[in-house]
């Protein structure tokens, strides 16, 4: 017999200011937030994202989006409506221009890499 089965595992923490100050579990804020990068439900084209993990924000507010399940890095500059794939995007793999499951993105601005 064969089976399979997937979980969903979340992590609640209250929520704390970087002053280590108490905030209301009920607290609420003013929504006016914006899509920035996203938000074309999941998928794998150059305006959506499937399972985004990493995250990184360059000084000039360029987004880059380290995407589990597309096994690629997405750039997003500051205004786009679609982003641009940087690295990865040719499904999972251990070749020169393969990732495996991104979780996070680092940029290395000395070198100017990513």
């Amino acid at each position: 017999m064969c089976s399979s089965f997937s979980y969903i595992l979340y992590n609640h923490y209250p929520l704390r200011s970087p002053s280590s100050t108490n905030i209301h579990p009920n607290a609420r804020w003013q929504q006016n937030g914006i899509t920035v990068a996203g938000g074309n439900r999941q998928g794998n084209g150059v305006n959506q994202l499937s399972d985004p993990l990493g995250l990184y924000v360059d000084d000039d507010q360029t987004i880059y989006v380290a995407e589990w399940s597309n096994h690629r890095i997405m750039e997003w500059k500051r205004g786009a409506t679609s982003g641009q794939v940087v690295a990865g995007g040719n499904g999972q793999g251990s070749g020169d221009h393969q990732l495996s499951n991104p979780r996070d993105v680092i940029i290395d601005k000395g070198r100017d890499s990513l």
